[in-house]
């Protein structure tokens, strides 16, 4: 399941940074010819989406990568510092392009025609089912990465409506108005910038080891469940790439034999095992019941 999961993502990962690499030249040179910056912001974002595809394209095959004598655990917290530095650069993208749309709107630039608006506009309503095809296959495969990756599509539909509602005011409104597509620039900033922290969180969550209560209370009950196992004492888990380590104490009858309990371990593993197909690995320690 997990091999099948990191191929998905990755294809899906590659896919985006093909998508957007068209998406940023048409923008870009739509914004340059129309005199447009909200339009040439836009297809930065395009361009930066590449930039954070190909992170976490990269992320998730070091990720697939086989436990070595180095990294005994493997190699699955890739994946989360692929998310973190793509959040991180969804910030960045955000601050330059909202400092330089303040400058934009004390110039006296020409603003974009009626055609930009519409390439956008048919842009935008792309990038939204690119977030959506996304996002749906982040959540199957439980990938932090690519869940970033499709909020990170979504960021740059986001900038895509600012853009087209901007250059739509500027555009019937008339000289007055002229400057309201870089308004609409640092609004959609503004989104960005929000959304690089929502896709931070979880990321830095992952790394941190934060521990997945859905999984916890899964794995407890079904370890109190296997014969033998008089209570369960301890509980703990963590993600590592897509997917989980699991650690027990459970308490069994202090008198009966090493081989015994040894057992009881074993059943209590290939029961959790058996209950999560992404739980990789369970180490169970076995203590006398008090």
């Amino acid at each position: 399941m997990t091999s099948s999961a990191l191929r998905t993502a990755t294809r899906v990962a590659l896919f985006g940074m093909i998508v957007n690499s068209i998406f940023a030249v048409a923008k870009i040179l739509g914004g340059v010819f129309g005199h447009a910056y909200v339009l040439i912001a836009d297809g930065i974002e395009s361009g930066l989406d590449i930039a954070g595809s190909f992170v976490i394209w990269s992320g998730l095959k070091v990720a697939a990568r086989p436990p070595d004598a180095s990294h005994p655990y493997g190699h699955g917290k890739a994946e989360p510092i692929a998310a973190a530095i793509v959040s991180v650069g969804v910030l960045a993208a955000a601050v330059g392009l909202a400092v330089q749309s303040v400058r934009e709107i004390f110039s006296a630039a020409q603003r974009a025609g009626a055609l930009h608006a519409g390439n956008i506009d048919r842009g935008d309503c792309d990038k939204r089912n690119l977030f959506r095809y996304v996002n749906r296959i982040g959540r199957n495969v439980e990938s932090t990465a690519v869940q970033t990756d499709a909020w990170h599509h979504r960021s740059d539909a986001l900038t895509s409506a600012a853009a087209f509602i901007g250059i739509s005011v500027a555009l019937i409104g008339g000289k007055r108005w002229q400057s309201a597509d870089d308004w609409a620039a640092i609004f959609a900033c503004v989104v960005i910038a929000a959304n690089g922290v929502r896709l931070m969180r979880p990321a830095f969550y992952e790394i941190m080891d934060t521990a997945p209560r859905k999984i916890l209370k899964s794995v407890c009950s079904v370890a109190s469940t296997v014969p033998g196992v008089i209570e369960v004492e301890k509980c703990r888990a963590r993600k590592m790439g897509l997917d989980f380590l699991r650690r027990s104490h459970v308490g069994v009858d202090g008198k009966i034999s090493v081989h015994e309990g040894h057992e009881i371990a074993h059943r209590v593993k290939n029961a959790i095992q058996q209950s999560d197909s992404r739980i990789a690995d369970v180490l169970v320690h076995i203590e006398p019941a008090r």
